[in-house]
């Protein structure tokens, strides 16, 4: 190794990026105005919250069942809905299936275009345009599912091997024909591996869509919340921990059984 590669020649440089990196914090708290001595003097009400928060109100988990088995329905609902619009538009989306680039990118673009607009404020429009319920949490997972779904699913269709397509195409095969023979069973297993790996999103982010008013067991925890009620806040979250940590475990075996 030459002297000019080691760290030691180098330290210039290094020093450079450090000061470079200082400068761009500073400049950082500076346009937010962060203040951190808040932490310091605020310590007494954190020792307050923190002495209520680790007494879990154990008495309050009987009532929590409904609103996580709905939390748990509106994620598996919505996953299903968005994953059966993903699928034909994500052979739509690449030039594999459609043999059409200006078709394919549209629909890349409006693709896009939906995972461009996060899930609380997906959730938000849809309060204001149908209502609170469980409906609107549903057509929001929906909608954030389709983007991301299709997305995993027309990029696992571009790598998958072009013979069977060639040989279909040889027979006068159509295209249909060709995404239903051809390109469907090459990719079939990661489809419902990105489908399992959804509803597994899907379970950790409905549990905050009901602070926007989309159902769940977030509006306990909102409110819970509102209502300085932290003793019921701790148990809200340990159930929510406990339930998305045994639906993470199951959609990772079920992942790894279908790759």
């Amino acid at each position: 190794m030459r002297l000019k590669e080691t760290v030691h020649f180098n330290w210039y440089k290094h020093l450079l990026v450090l000061l470079f990196l200082v400068l761009c914090f500073s400049a950082s708290v500076h346009l937010t105005s962060a203040d951190f001595s808040v932490v310091v003097t605020n310590s007494s009400q954190m020792t307050a919250f923190l002495a209520r928060f680790i007494h879990p109100d154990f008495s309050y988990l009987p009532k929590l069942v409904s609103p996580m088995l709905k939390t748990l329905q509106m994620s598996l609902v919505g996953t299903v809905i968005g994953v059966v619009l993903a699928i034909p538009i994500s052979f739509l989306a690449t030039t594999v299936a459609t043999e059409n680039r200006w078709l394919s990118t549209v629909f890349r673009f409006l693709l896009g275009l939906i995972r461009t607009i996060p899930n609380l404020l997906l959730a938000a429009l849809f309060v204001a345009i149908f209502g609170i319920g469980e409906a609107t949490g549903v057509l929001t997972i929906a909608v954030f599912t389709f983007g991301m779904v299709s997305q995993l699913m027309f990029q696992a269709i571009e790598t998958i091997d072009f013979g069977p397509i060639e040989s279909a195409a040889a027979v006068g095969a159509t295209k249909l024909q060709i995404a239903v023979w051809s390109i469907a069973p090459q990719v079939l297993s990661q489809f419902a591996s990105y489908a399992f790996y959804a509803f597994e999103v899907n379970v950790r982010a409905s549990t905050v869509l009901g602070y926007v008013g989309a159902g769940g067991i977030g509006v306990i925890l909102n409110s819970s919340l509102a209502l300085l009620n932290y003793e019921r806040v701790s148990i809200i979250i340990l159930t929510i921990l406990v339930t998305v940590t045994l639906v993470d475990k199951l959609s990772e075996r079920v992942r790894r059984s279908l790759l």
